[in-house]
């Protein structure tokens, strides 16, 4: 049985903008105040898990130490298949010091050259810690495949470039509402507001 939220206020251990808004809005039917790492000043820690899970727990763990108060993390990136699963745990990182994803991009698309199969996904874990070291952790995927040159301004991070199977958009031509009904995030989250914040 999965430990359950019971307060009011959660810190994002994320100095990502995009991601920090995009999950308070998938916690705000909740009535959870949400406060990012950013916001609070807390440091980024070195993220050295080789999984996704391990390093959202890297990050939600410090936070919640760190802040004092039960923290969620999150830990995402794009698996393309034709690369062995690249740039994958290393998503951000391929976007360079300056997160820059355009360079990002511009690189998982000189590296698939001319490969037919340009299918992927895009994984995310998420996990949820306390203060007194509890976590618990889950996990969701979205696959399609990936476009080039880049569509779209409405999402962040490898959002231009993917398609999700069954549609002909990329996630940032889509409206936010409709990515969050189906992304990678959405799977994950699903599972955690089942797990810990529905009632028993």
């Amino acid at each position: 049985m999965a430990r359950h939220f019971d307060g009011n206020k959660l810190v994002i251990a994320s100095h990502n903008k995009g991601k920090v808004r995009e999950i308070g809005e998938l916690l705000e039917p909740f009535g959870v105040e949400t406060i990012s790492a950013g916001d609070l000043g807390l440091p980024e820690p070195v993220e050295d898990g080789l999984t996704f899970i391990a390093n959202a727990e890297i990050k939600a763990l410090a936070a919640a130490k760190a802040a004092g108060l039960p923290a969620l993390a999150d830990d995402s990136g794009l698996e393309v298949h034709a690369l062995g699963g690249e740039p994958g745990i290393y998503s951000a990182r391929w976007a360079g010091p300056t997160k820059d994803f355009s360079v990002a991009m511009a690189a998982v698309n000189e590296k698939l050259g001319n490969v037919e199969d340009r299918g992927a996904n895009f994984t995310c874990a998420l996990t949820l810690a306390w203060p007194d070291g509890h976590m618990e952790s889950f996990e969701g995927k979205v696959f399609g495949s990936l476009t080039w040159p880049m569509r779209g301004e409405k999402g962040f991070g490898y959002d231009p470039v993917f398609v999700p199977t069954g549609f002909d958009v990329t996630f940032a031509e889509m409206e936010p509402a409709e990515k969050h009904a189906m992304s990678h995030r959405a799977e994950a989250f699903k599972q955690l507001i089942d797990a810990c914040f529905k009632p028993a």
